[in-house]
């Protein structure tokens, strides 16, 4: 991995866990002000920051990556055909050193179908998800067999969801 690659994927996981953590002051926030009833003036109380709006982002993204990840694991492109938006971008993690970038549903689905019938044995499991609003990060593990022995690689997602589909999944490595 190009040092590039790895100052971006670091600074987006800061990016994330930045983000939740301003999520939870924000949610303080409203919780404080909640219990203080404060009111400025003759101006009667209202809260300053919508906590249900705030936090109706995070629980979508998670079931939609969720999903993505289930469907992903059975190998089952018409199961992720829903969660993809029209104009959804997958970046590959091959050929070195930067990865094929693939636009559109359609395209996408064809090459996973492709993916899925030379990777028949293939599983990731998700070490952690990160999700922050529309954005979400997975750390994954990539299992197969090589050369009929136990193989794995360690990787990461870097996830846009919109309205509900994955928008982009750009894929990492290491190594």
């Amino acid at each position: 991995m190009r040092a590039e690659e790895y100052a971006h994927i670091v600074l987006t996981a800061a990016a994330l866990i930045f983000a939740c953590r301003d999520q939870y002051q924000e949610k303080m926030v409203v919780q404080a002000a909640a219990q203080q009833r404060t009111t400025i003036g003759a101006v009667s109380p209202m809260p300053m920051i919508s906590e249900q709006n705030s936090q109706m982002t995070a629980p979508t993204t998670r079931m939609v990556i969720d999903r993505f990840n289930e469907a992903f694991n059975r190998h089952d492109a018409d199961a992720l055909a829903p969660l993809l938006t029209d104009d959804t971008v997958f970046e590959d993690t091959s050929p070195a050193p930067d990865g094929a970038r693939i636009e559109g549903k359609a395209a996408v689905l064809a090459f996973w179908r492709v993916w899925f019938m030379h990777n028949a044995d293939a599983s990731f499991e998700a070490e952690d998800v990160i999700v922050s609003g529309d954005r979400a990060v997975v750390r994954w593990v990539y299992r197969k067999l090589r050369n009929g022995q136990p193989w794995h690689l360690h990787g990461v997602d870097v996830f846009t969801v919109r309205d509900g589909k994955v928008a982009a999944k750009l894929a990492y490595v290491k190594g």
